[in-house]
């Protein structure tokens, strides 16, 4: 085992070369005229994404569920500059939905955006394997048929494919199995077909966003009184989702610290585990 002062000095290090060599090379004309595919955009994160996008000149789909919200997120876009607003009400939970918004589109795509997600209860397990099998279908195979549905098109435009993932992807936390399998899933998922591209020299980025607690009213809900930790803007969320997949990174982490704690996650497993359950009120959940 590292002793904790090595591992320190470690971590101060790489902090330390991440400050150093990060700068911001994201390039807001490189958006615009862009044409973008949201899911998940009638609230929360993607409802700021869609609004991002459309300040920097995109031509936008958007999807999600619930069409009264998209008609109003779509409104607001056009207000905000964007070039081209239309939207696409789609169930995920249906095998059948995920593949007609990619289907639909016309003139081609440049940003395939994967955001939504199925409600899912935040507490301790209950064996609840059909609320599983749902939630594995919204959150992880829609994605997958989506991604290969636009995969020809954005090969065409040497696109990029951007997944909102999570933190429960990289580190499991309590109160979030069903919901943190899903996650975990589309990194094993997208992380092989990033391989599988290259060695086709398909000219498809693939980025993963690696998200902390966000200020989304469904987020805020669920977690209160039962997470002590502040939670982050989702405007702030979503910019930094755009700059990832605009630059072509592979992962992108808010907030930022969130790559140094996936660096060190395997270095302490016992003391890891006991940090992270001190964070959640077990009497609550």
């Amino acid at each position: 085992m590292i002793p904790p002062g090595k591992a320190l000095c470690a971590a101060g290090i790489i902090v330390g070369l991440l400050a150093f060599f990060w700068r911001d090379t994201f390039n807001p004309d490189s958006i615009s005229g862009a044409r973008v595919l949201l899911t998940g955009a009638s609230t929360g994160i993607g409802e700021q994404m869609a609004y991002h996008y459309s300040r920097f000149g995109a031509e936008i789909v958007l999807t999600a569920r619930r069409g009264t919200l998209l008609q109003k997120v779509m409104e607001k876009c056009l207000q905000l500059g964007a070039k081209q607003v239309f939207y696409i009400q789609a169930d995920m939970s249906s095998p059948q939905a995920p593949e007609k918004p990619v289907l639909l589109l016309i003139g081609g795509l440049d940003h395939l955006v994967l955001n939504h997600i199925g409600g899912t209860p935040f507490r301790m397990w209950d064996g609840d394997v059909e609320h599983t099998r749902w939630l594995m279908q919204v959150n992880f195979l829609s994605y997958v048929a989506l991604a290969s549905a636009a995969l020809p098109i954005l090969a065409e435009s040497k696109g990029s494919l951007i997944v909102v993932s999570s933190l429960t992807g990289k580190i499991s936390t309590p109160f979030t199995t069903s919901y943190s399998a899903t996650k975990f899933a589309l990194d094993g998922f997208f992380s092989s077909l990033r391989h599988e591209l290259a060695m086709q020299k398909q000219d498809v980025c693939i980025t993963l966003c690696i998200l902390g607690l966000i200020d989304t009213e469904m987020a805020l809900e669920k977690t209160r009184g039962k997470v002590y930790m502040s939670a982050y803007p989702a405007a702030e969320a979503a910019l930094a989702i755009i700059k990832g997949g605009a630059t072509r990174a592979r992962e992108v982490f808010y907030p930022w610290w969130l790559e140094l704690l996936c660096c060190l996650r395997d270095w302490f497993p016992n003391q890891r585990d006991v940090v992270i359950q001190s964070f959640y009120n077990y009497t609550s959940a």
